[in-house]
């Protein structure tokens, strides 16, 4: 908290600095009606949100998500460490996979010299 608190006078400083005592009082005015505007917004946006989703937007947990929330890597240990929910379906996945046709992919056949390289119309 003391660090915010420090920015912040570090700011009033500059804007002091920059702006002179006498448009200082115009600016901090303008920036109070501005924070208000979007305090407005966002109270009508969540009015609204409110109105459309009904009883259900009580319930619903805004921390969890809060995009600042998610950690790509406890994401990926937390998938790669849960276990299948049964057996069965991991057996049914492997024998999908194993029962698709699996195609090699076409050998590469080096060009001859001065000939083109083949070009597919449809790919363009």
């Amino acid at each position: 908290m003391n660090i915010q608190l420090d920015k912040i006078l570090l700011i009033g400083i500059i804007a002091v600095l920059l702006l002179g005592p006498q448009r200082l009082p115009v600016y901090a005015q303008k920036l109070a009606d501005f924070v208000k505007a979007v305090r407005r917004f966002a109270d009508t946006a969540k009015d609204r949100m409110r109105e459309e989703m009904g009883p259900d937007f009580d319930d619903v947990d805004w921390q969890k998500l809060d995009p600042r929330q998610y950690d790509p890597r406890r994401i990926i240990r937390d998938a790669l460490l849960d276990s299948p929910s049964s057996g069965d379906d991991v057996a049914a996945a492997a024998a999908t996979v194993t029962a698709a046709k699996v195609r090699a992919p076409a050998p590469i056949v080096p060009l001859a010299a001065g000939e083109a390289a083949p070009y597919d119309a449809e790919a363009t």
